[in-house]
């Protein structure tokens, strides 16, 4: 084992270390670069300038689209986004609240009716959080059952029930017995409401009647600051034939109304469609002593079996008139339904009578009521 141990000593000690070689003679001469950096052209100093000064001129530009902060989807939209030639239209809401007020009357409360007009309506608008529904019923909010109904359906919408009668009021206190029985109460009630509920001022009336499947906040971006009213025209309904010429030409030759117009009336104009009204309520005064005055002039009490033209007289020249796209069609087939964005209503709905409410029979029903009806209306309205 000793001798193992003195090997390795020799050997080693013998090691020398190895004298590093001198290397630097076989490196090349490190020379300096001779080229300075390329220098750009004076034309890309001025493109580049002449670039951030364009861009910083763009912030200054009007903006052409938004972002609702309550669209979860978070889409661009164009300030001016109706496709008609009429009025310029924007997303505007009311000035003290931010909504949308929706209003509807209706004589015979039917939930299902009201059910599938509030279900087409959300499902259809792009901002269904600000639409504010005010359905005025017989009972109003003291039909609590109805409105709890209502709040289940809809858990987070707004809707209000209001009553009637401080409406059917105003309309008796001025009005004879005779007038108020010949006036259609869902005709002349929206222009009534302002009066009684302060609040709402500006409104889109609809009729429980019907199914929407257009977006209605487009039309609350219209100008109405100069009419009462806007509404579609209906040319299946002209004015000659409800009055003559010849009558109309003696009620402005002898007559001097405020409300009566100061231009000869157009013979043939087209009737409104009172179905779907833009409301502005600053601008009805004199309207119902202006419609019960036409229907007394036209002895209108004793041809209830006609549509009274007073509403339409009396909205001549205060009108604003709508797109025909929100004209009311009926549903009557395929294409009608595709093309259309407004409907009437063609499901089972209760009518009022003398003897009690009564249900259209089931044979005259159609089948898209059944698209907006909510999923749980089985349960919850009994249907």
């Amino acid at each position: 084992m000793s001798s193992s141990y003195m090997s390795w000593r020799s050997s080693a000690s013998n090691r020398r270390p190895t004298q590093p070689t001198n290397t630097s003679k076989n490196r090349g001469t490190i020379y300096p670069d001779l080229n300075q950096d390329p220098t750009p052209k004076p034309v890309i100093h001025f493109l580049a300038f002449a670039l951030i000064v364009f861009l910083g001129l763009l912030q200054f530009l009007p903006a052409s689209h938004f972002r609702h902060p309550s669209d979860p989807h978070r889409n661009w939209v164009p300030f001016n986004s109706h496709s008609s030639p009429s009025p310029t239209v924007k997303l505007t809401v009311d000035e003290d609240d931010g909504l949308i007020h929706i209003v509807s009357w209706m004589q015979c409360l039917d939930l299902k009716v009201l059910a599938v007009l509030a279900n087409s309506t959300l499902s259809s608008s792009r901002y269904p959080d600000l639409l504010h529904f005010h359905f005025f019923t017989p009972q109003g909010d003291k039909d609590k059952v109805s409105f709890y109904k209502l709040k289940v359906l809809f858990p987070h919408s707004n809707l209000e029930l209001h009553g009637q009668e401080k409406v059917k009021e105003i309309i008796k206190r001025t009005s004879s017995e005779a007038e108020y029985d010949s006036l259609n109460l869902e005709e002349i009630a929206p222009f009534i409401i302002p009066s009684v509920h302060q609040s709402l001022t500006k409104f889109i009336y609809v009729s429980p009647n019907l199914i929407l499947m257009g977006r209605i906040e487009e039309l609350t971006g219209i100008d109405l600051s100069a009419h009462a009213a806007a509404a579609a025209e209906d040319c299946s309904n002209r004015l000659n034939s409800y009055v003559s010429s010849d009558v109309l030409d003696a009620i402005q030759r002898s007559a001097s109304k405020p409300w009566i117009s100061v231009t000869p009336y157009v013979k043939d104009a087209c009737m409104h469609d009172l179905s779907l009204l833009l409301i502005n309520g600053k601008k009805l005064e004199e309207f119902l002593e202006a419609v019960l005055w036409w229907s007394k002039v036209l002895n209108w009490s004793d041809r209830s079996d006609k549509r009274n033209p007073a509403i339409g007289l009396a909205l001549y020249n205060r009108y604003l008139k709508l797109s025909n796209s929100w004209l009311v069609k009926e549903p009557a087939s395929v294409d009608t339904i595709e093309t259309s964005i407004i409907t009437h209503y063609d499901g089972p709905k209760i009518v009022c009578s003398e003897f009690g409410n009564d249900t259209i029979p089931g044979s005259s029903h159609g089948n898209l009521w059944i698209k907006y009806l909510p999923s749980m209306s089985n349960q919850i309205l009994g249907i």
